[in-house]
């Protein structure tokens, strides 16, 4: 559903529908209007012309060619997700309508950075090409940091500064996207030059403050990093907000912050106007099953909130950090006709959603065709091992009896992780993984057939007590990360993801348990939602019969690889110290 230029014509048009003196295309009737100016309900009819709106509530007799009784449902804007990644959902953009858009969803802020990272600037195009056609709408939050670790990582693509500055150009353009601590406190001016063409462009640039303390922040905010997604306690939300960081409340599938932020906004009576909402990262069952932005609101409306500021962050709050709120954000004359017909303001639940008039989702359904989008074969051969590939990449040798090893812990519903250092048995100059007490070998195999490195080291929080866990999806660089009790399994699992060209396995004693191909970059799959989320399901039941108890394993395993994310990460470079931004040893020191 591509939307119409607008012209000088179609203006003139607008305003003689909007004087009464030309029929509309849609007249809704017996509405009461979320108005999030004034946080008021009022009783109204909307009319329409060209997919905006022309009149709220005209005194003169409407004439449209068609009308739709709202049977006296709540109108509020279209949804938003101030910041995520399509990539991690699983889906393309088109297979995604099926399941954001019924959840009244009409607005995505994309941060673009996976297929970056693997495919550059022809995968970006690739991912967005056509998404004019979409039930909703695509902005681009250009990615800042790809590779996100140069020197500690190997990625597909890259992007530098003129490639970034000319995406920026570009009216799809809303931002730039994600900046890490150390781009900035690093004072590393190649990054620098990239905010500065956000600037130029009056565009906003996005932030990743992650574990910073106050004077860190300091710096962060006189960069001109306008948001941050990262905080996991209320303290964390409000520094941010005292230092001009607008503050986006994230849930994710292992993200979950609305419980602990938004209790603490309305304990505090915290004001919500720099307050928005997004998802970041999101597996397609999570958000059939519990909602996209929607849950973020209906979450905020149990813990207290009152429903309109709720909806506000979801709307308003978010198209007028991105400078986008003369065109959607309000049910306003002059706006595009994006929104949401509720029964009621205690359950989130849309019965009818449109996009620019047009109705695109009713009682949970789409109810305008989307048809699949056809991929270049380039990104459909992204995995490519090396051909020296062989278990014994996976030994972590060391002499004596026992080794002292760093070692990953996980975070409950968290990305952040703690560092340990624990002792291994050593056996045939091989440190071995002990799962009696769940420290599980952890590995990142290069994928784009450029060095074939191998990075190993050591986990605790998964649980498994034998085979292996694999993902070709590893932020940021979306190398092959895998977790498991044996090397040989660990192997079979990376190699069943090449045959697959990307995707997540299970391996046991030697056989293929269960897979989930996603050859498009390594990241997503072709099929409809429907059917990723059945093979989703099963390959997270085959975890949880490998002792995993993690509700989103292979999302978690995603996020272990990541070079930014405190307070270690790994990489096929090896161990790497975020927030010293270095690699580090996984052996520290070895015993008689």
């Amino acid at each position: 559903m591509t939307a119409m230029k607008e012209t000088v014509a179609t203006l003139a048009q607008e305003l003689r529908v909007a004087l009464g003196e030309e029929p509309a295309d849609l007249y809704i009737t017996n509405l009461k209007i979320i108005d999030v100016f004034t946080e008021t309900i009022y009783s109204g009819n909307m009319v329409i012309k060209n997919g905006r709106i022309a009149a709220i509530n005209p005194s003169w007799e409407v004439k449209a060619d068609h009308v739709f009784d709202a049977e006296g449902r709540y109108a509020v804007p279209g949804f938003m997700d101030a910041h995520i990644h399509i990539e991690p959902t699983l889906l393309t953009p088109q297979a995604l309508a099926s399941v954001i858009v019924p959840w009244g969803t009409t607005v995505l802020f994309v941060d673009a950075m996976e297929i970056a990272n693997v495919a550059g600037i022809k995968g970006l195009e690739a991912l967005i090409s056509h998404s004019d056609e979409l039930p909703y709408r695509i902005y681009l939050e250009i990615p800042s940091r790809v590779p996100t670790a140069p020197g500690l990582e190997t990625t597909g693509g890259v992007l530098g500064v003129e490639e970034v500055k000319e995406l920026l150009k570009s009216n799809q353009a809303a931002s730039l996207g994600e900046l890490d601590p150390s781009k900035i406190l690093g004072v590393r001016e190649e990054y620098l030059a990239k905010v500065i063409s956000a600037r130029e462009q009056g565009k906003v640039a996005n932030g990743h403050a992650i574990g910073l303390n106050w004077d860190q922040l300091n710096v962060y905010a006189a960069a001109g990093l306008s948001d941050d997604h990262e905080s996991v306690t209320y303290e964390e939300l409000v520094e941010r907000l005292r230092l001009g960081i607008k503050a986006l409340i994230r849930e994710g599938s292992t993200e979950r912050n609305v419980e602990a932020l938004v209790r603490g906004a309305v304990e505090h009576h915290l004001p919500t106007e720099n307050l928005l909402f997004c998802t970041d990262d999101k597996h397609v069952t999570d958000i059939a099953v519990e909602g996209h932005i929607s849950y973020n609101i209906q979450k905020s409306i149990d813990l207290g909130l009152d429903p309109i500021k709720a909806i506000k962050m979801a709307t308003i709050n978010t198209s007028k950090h991105f400078r986008l709120d003369h065109l959607f954000g309000a049910i306003t004359p002059g706006r595009y006709a994006d929104f949401v017909l509720l029964d009621n303001l205690k359950t989130i639940k849309p019965v009818y959603v449109f996009k620019e008039g047009q109705l695109v989702a009713q009682e949970g359904k789409l109810t305008t065709e989307v048809k699949p989008e056809k991929f270049p074969e380039f990104l459909m051969e992204t995995v490519h091992l090396s051909f020296n590939f062989k278990p014994a990449d996976f030994a972590v040798k060391a002499r004596g009896k026992s080794a002292k090893v760093n070692v990953i812990n996980l975070y409950p519903d968290q990305i952040i992780n703690n560092k340990t250092e624990e002792w291994l048995n050593i056996d045939s100059e091989q440190v071995q993984v002990d799962t009696e007490h769940d420290i599980l070998k952890l590995a990142v195999v290069e994928r784009y057939g450029k060095n074939g490195q191998v990075g190993v080291g050591y986990v605790r929080g998964f649980k498994l007590k034998s085979g292996a866990l694999a993902s070709s999806v590893s932020h940021d660089h979306h190398n092959i990360v895998i977790v498991g009790t044996n090397d040989q399994d660990m192997y079979l699992a990376a190699q069943e993801i090449a045959r697959h060209q990307g995707g997540f396995a299970a391996v046991q004693d030697g056989k293929i348990l269960g897979v989930l191909p996603l050859p498009i970059g390594g990241l997503m799959s072709p099929l409809p939602a429907e059917k990723v989320m059945e093979q989703l399901t099963s390959l997270n039941q085959v975890a949880k019969s490998m002792g995993c108890e993690l509700p989103a394993p292979f999302m978690t395993l995603s996020f272990i690889s990541l070079p930014t994310v405190p307070e270690l990460g790994l990489t096929d470079h090896g161990l790497i110290d975020v927030l010293k931004h270095c690699q580090i040893k996984t052996v520290i020191e070895t015993g008689s």
